[in-house]
């Protein structure tokens, strides 16, 4: 066994989401576009006799409910292992931002005990342990740029054709992503399938970044503005500030696309000036994996 293994995991963003009708598992098919982002939670694993939990740079829970206590738990019912360890989870990821942090904390653990304590296995064995804890656990584990299917689970990596400059703009309030897709059901309530997402695609394999512009679409977003009129109003405010803007997940962060690193670097700077809450952030970056080992 390792003595201390430091992981980072990313958020995530969706490029698309388009969703359909519930399915009789109540989940909602999706068909949707991932892209992790080089904005990540940096997870400490440390070998102890039992396992701990503790969250830095935010109040989450520490109990059963977190996703990183679960995947640990997860990881050693998988294994029938009984090793525990000390982790830490160093949060940079808007939580309940619609970013996939929460998912992002499990595919780091899953990675991280992996590694400390040996265990050995495969992309794919860790892909099924992720896929039972939440939708967006794979693609964390994954990373990159990809279609996600299913509930989002079910993923196909993409050829990214260029670099991907994005401002984050925060919203103090979370949003809870059960209750957006409720009211997007009550919305929508035909029985529908996802609509495509491969016009995304082919532009997002193409050469330009200007391509993309009116092709990011969020079926969630009108749901996450109809629960949050004040996140309708910031977005309606700041969506020209790029080549085109996003709903992240079921919200609130809201996300600008720029045409370069420099052009984004500039339009922060000027959010800030006007008292918005914003981060900078670049994509595809890697999934959840290893940066340190002993």
């Amino acid at each position: 066994m390792k003595n201390s293994v430091t992981v980072h995991a990313p958020a995530k963003i969706n490029l698309a989401l388009r969703v359909g009708s519930p399915r009789p598992d109540g989940f909602h098919p999706l068909n949707t576009v991932f892209c992790a982002l080089d904005l990540h939670d940096e997870i400490l694993l440390d070998e102890a006799q039992e396992l701990e939990l503790e969250m830095v740079g935010c109040d989450l829970a520490v109990d059963d409910s977190n996703l990183g206590l679960r995947a640990a738990r997860a990881l050693q019912d998988y294994t029938g292992t009984s090793f525990g360890s000390r982790i830490t989870i160093d949060k940079k990821i808007p939580v309940a931002g619609g970013m996939a942090g929460g998912s992002a904390n499990a595919a780091g653990v899953l990675v991280g005990l992996n590694e400390l304590w040996e265990l050995g296995l495969g992309a794919e064995q860790l892909h099924e342990i992720g896929a039972q804890l939440g939708s967006d656990v794979p693609f964390s584990l994954l990373g990159g740029l990809a279609i996600g299917t299913s509930r989002g689970e079910d993923l196909v990596t993409l050829r990214p054709g260029f670099f991907q400059s994005w401002v984050l703009i925060l919203d103090g309030e979370g949003l809870s992503t059960p209750a957006v897709f409720g009211e997007y059901d009550r919305l929508n309530p035909e029985e529908h399938e996802p609509a495509s997402v491969d016009e995304l695609v082919t532009a997002l394999q193409g050469g330009s970044v200007s391509d993309v512009a009116g092709l990011l679409l969020n079926d969630l977003a009108e749901p996450a503005f109809q629960l949050r009129p004040d996140v309708r109003e910031v977005f309606d405010s700041v969506a020209g500030r790029g080549i085109a803007a996003v709903l992240s997940g079921s919200g609130p962060t809201i996300a600008l696309l720029c045409e370069s690193d420099k052009v984004a670097d500039v339009v922060a700077g000027q959010l800030r000036n006007e008292g918005r809450t914003v981060l900078r952030a670049d994509g595809p970056a890697a999934g959840a994996h290893v940066v340190r080992s002993s």
